[in-house]
């Protein structure tokens, strides 16, 4: 590779909107010839100033290619942190891919790869990597919740919190080491570490909830309806859904494959799933292949929505709640106009008698309408409550570093609870904030972040 395309001396161009007619399009450079190859699109432009939109006419070889805008961004005062320049032309694919072509042609000049502009930025420390990838969550965004998620966590709202977490770890660990280092002058000192130690940890499992809630911002929410046959898990569906998208009838096992429908739950986008009823016995094979599906939809679930019928043996739903993976279970009653209400079950084998109990199932009834709203409620509550929009549009890269920061606190917990020396529980403090630290893009690898930016579309 000559010496001019080398990273961090190329220029590099782009087309920076989508390649659809409009009424404007953008053609941006970045790097220390960006100046130079856009100046020699539009000959007319003497002396541009910076951060100033100028009108002027495109042209090459004395040719009228169009009239636009010139805005020139110098460094480091710029979104890259490079030499910027971006050319605001009419939206026309021929006429962009034009200006980018012939911008190319200028020494030193290359077309960017995806993700090249956020990278650069990256690297020069106008960002940090959450706030890049904030940019192509704002991009993807379906619902107003969702792009209100990413716009704050480019703003670095999100890597705020992650910076007082790491710091306050970073105090933690400090402390673990002096006590190691010199034992005589802190002695007693230990005394503190448990309850500074579980501070932290809580601190860190609160910003994983966010960031859990923050992922289903960004991802969407599978909410599954599941349970026995004729338990009106359709009717519930429809009903949610707001208009008749599935089969209802008296006769068990309507339902024999999956039915789904998309939906922006008060700026959370989900999808909400009907499945075929669960039943042991009577199931044709058709029937059977839906009911397999049914199970494999609940494990998968990040909201398992149990219909629950009048008249349930309490065992039959002990056994249906095993299906769903811990903590995505939302229990219903349905068809409480009938005043009949189910048995409760008995406690799992091994349940804690004394743990706290789980919130009473909604009594709701989809036909009538009774009692819908308290279940939209609790839907809501699962999804984030009323201010979803404030939490991180988390990626699952993310969300994997504070799971794994998560892991190793709780390890130095039970580490020190259990007598460990202080420097197997240092250990895990150390992992913890190199955990932290990835989040944000500190100390990767350098294939990692190309893999992470080749995401990013052309001109991003």
């Amino acid at each position: 590779m000559e010496e001019d395309f080398l990273p961090h001396t190329a220029t590099i161009a782009a087309i920076a909107t989508g390649p659809v007619r409009a009424g404007l399009g953008i053609v941006r450079l970045s790097g220390p010839a960006a100046l130079s190859a856009a100046r020699s699109l539009a000959p007319g432009l003497a002396n541009p100033r910076p951060r100033y939109a100028h009108f002027v006419r495109f042209e090459s070889e004395g040719t009228l290619l169009d009239e636009g805008l010139f805005l020139w961004f110098p460094a480091p005062a710029s979104a890259t942190g490079e030499e910027v320049v971006e050319l605001h032309a009419h939206g026309s694919p021929v006429v962009l891919a034009r200006l980018l072509r012939l911008v190319c042609r200028h020494p030193g000049v290359r077309e960017a790869l995806p993700g090249e502009f956020a990278q650069r930025a990256f690297a020069n420390g106008r960002m940090d990597l959450a706030q890049a990838e904030a940019v192509v969550a704002l991009i993807e965004s379906t619902t107003e919740a969702a792009a209100q998620a990413a716009a704050a966590q480019m703003a670095g709202h999100w890597s705020t919190q992650v910076r007082a977490l790491r710091e306050a770890l970073v105090g933690l660990l400090a402390h673990v080491e002096a006590c190691l280092d010199f034992p005589e002058e802190t002695e007693g000192a230990e005394a503190d570490l448990p309850v500074r130690l579980a501070e932290v940890t809580q601190e860190a499992q609160a910003l994983l909830r966010l960031g859990q809630r923050g992922q289903l911002l960004r991802t969407g929410a599978r909410v599954v309806l599941f349970g026995p046959v004729n338990a009106g898990k359709s009717t519930l569906f429809n009903a949610l859904v707001g208009f008749a998208r599935a089969l209802v009838d008296a006769e068990p096992g309507t339902t024999r494959d999956i039915v789904e429908a998309p939906l922006d739950w008060n700026g959370v986008p989900l999808v909400l799933a009907d499945t075929a009823g669960i039943r042991e016995t009577q199931a044709s094979c058709v029937e059977e292949r839906g009911i397999e599906a049914a199970k494999e939809a609940v494990a998968g679930a990040d909201i398992a929505l149990l219909v629950v019928p009048p008249g349930a043996p309490g065992q039959h739903i002990a056994a249906w709640r095993a299906l769903a993976k811990p903590g995505s279970l939302l229990e219903v009653y349905s068809k409480c106009d009938l005043g009949i209400v189910p048995a409760s079950p008995p406690p799992a084998p091994g349940e804690n008698a004394e743990a706290e109990p789980p919130a009473p199932p909604v009594c709701i009834s989809a036909q009538t309408g009774e009692n819908m709203e308290l279940l939209r409620e609790a839907l809501q509550q699962r999804l984030g409550g009323e201010t979803a929009w404030a939490v991180a549009a988390c990626s699952f890269r993310q969300r994997a570093a504070l799971e794994e920061c998560c892991y190793a606190l709780e390890s130095a917990l039970g580490a020190f609870a259990e007598g460990h020396p202080l420097e197997l529980v240092a250990a895990h403090l150390q992992l913890a904030q190199a955990a932290l630290g990835q989040l944000l893009g500190e100390a990767l690898a350098p294939e990692v972040l190309d893999d992470i930016f080749r995401q990013f579309c052309l001109g991003k």
